[in-house]
């Protein structure tokens, strides 16, 4: 059985609530979180194996309506998501850093996901619209070669969502902006 994990941005609390009780009375999936986010949005984050997921999102985006700012469905989701969206891994030494900003939480872990897949990258975090006006980024790190595929991999994910706001690639991040980042 494959696992995903999915998830539905709204820009209404309140339909966030009746989002996310749609979703879980679909199908038997595990909510991993139901949040407000600023500034006003809300999201719904789910996990189960791939078809119950999908099915959940998909109500839940019918009862969401024109509330739903983006959403994503990511079957075998990359073990280094979850410690990124919590910053609880610990990534050693900072070499080249990669940073790709969003409009949306969702977008932003699409990026991730996709980033990590496709090069010997280590997640840093994926920062969830908290004091950043409803925006998103992640933040990796490996050699320059691998952050600048990971980069290009992850501005591929979200294009055609156009959620994007920015991206970067520091080849050599000076000391005191590692200290920032970890």
């Amino acid at each position: 059985m494959s696992m995903a994990i999915g998830m539905i941005e709204l820009n209404s609390i309140a339909k966030g609530f009746e989002v996310c009780d749609a979703a879980l009375k679909t199908s038997a999936v595990k909510l991993v979180t139901s949040q407000s986010i600023c500034p006003g949005k809300y999201i719904v984050f789910l996990s189960g194996n791939v078809a119950e997921v999908q099915a959940a999102i998909r109500n839940g985006i019918e009862a969401g309506g024109r509330y739903v700012v983006d959403d994503l469905v990511i079957p075998n989701v990359h073990e280094d998501v979850f410690p990124a969206l919590y910053a609880t891994k610990d990534v050693g030494t900072i070499d080249a850093l990669g940073v790709i900003e969003t409009f949306s939480v969702v977008s932003s872990i699409f990026a991730a996901d996709a980033a990590v897949k496709a090069a010997s990258v280590r997640l840093i975090e994926i920062r969830m619209a908290m004091g950043l006006g409803g925006k998103a980024f992640c933040a990796f790190t490996g050699n320059v070669a691998d952050v600048k595929a990971a980069v290009e991999a992850g501005l591929d994910a979200v294009h055609d969502k156009a959620m994007l706001v920015s991206s970067v690639i520091i080849p050599s991040p000076h000391e005191r902006l590692k200290d920032e980042i970890l």
